[in-house]
């Protein structure tokens, strides 16, 4: 195996990146001046070097706590519990929420051996005892682990007395109720709401 193989080989290990696009992306970089192949370099090794967890809320930062719990602008109040790092991207890209984030690191799997103890649910927990937390808003994906991830944190958090709340699911916005399956549909119709 040689050094464009062994590049395809990484490439394809990425998540959502086939042979063919790993391919592509390996001669993409082959074709490109020799100092882009450095800089590429250069700052995936940063990556591991500059980035790390905040002790906060888990989210991946430069600066400990990360910016976000350091804004004094955010509702403090409410904290939105969401399964891996990205999420906190994806909703902070959408402007629509100004609380604090709890970074899960996953949801319960069963199948997979992931249980409650290995996801960052005590230190939400934690949180949420020191006081000032009002509202948990619980963001998990709407799949099987999701909504299990759920059920548990709504019942771990019965006692601490926060509104537990989560986000809506349904039809996509310019969706077609053709393609739409009896799972989507269903959670469509119990979370309508009046117009």
């Amino acid at each position: 195996m040689n050094s464009l193989d062994r590049l395809v080989a990484s490439f394809a290990k990425l998540p959502g990146i086939g042979k063919k696009s790993a391919t592509r992306m390996a001669y993409h970089v082959l074709d490109a001046d020799r100092s882009y192949a450095r800089l590429l370099g250069e700052q995936l090794v940063a990556l591991h070097d500059n980035i790390k967890r905040c002790s906060v809320c888990g989210s991946y930062t430069e600066s400990d706590p990360c910016p976000i719990c350091l804004d004094s602008t955010r509702d403090r109040s409410v904290i939105c519990a969401v399964e891996r790092a990205q999420d906190v991207r994806v909703i902070e890209e959408s402007g629509e929420f100004r609380g604090l984030f709890h970074v899960l690191g996953g949801t319960i799997a069963p199948l997979d051996g992931v249980g409650p103890e290995d996801l960052a649910i005590g230190s939400l927990i934690e949180r949420i005892l020191k006081g000032g937390i009002a509202e948990v808003i619980i963001a998990t994906n709407p799949t099987i682990e999701g909504d299990t991830t759920a059920l548990y944190l709504q019942k771990a958090l019965k006692t601490t007395g926060v509104l537990v709340s989560r986000l809506a699911s349904g039809l996509p916005v310019g969706g077609d109720l053709e393609y739409a399956d009896r799972l989507t549909l269903s959670r469509s119709f119990r979370g309508r709401t009046p117009i």
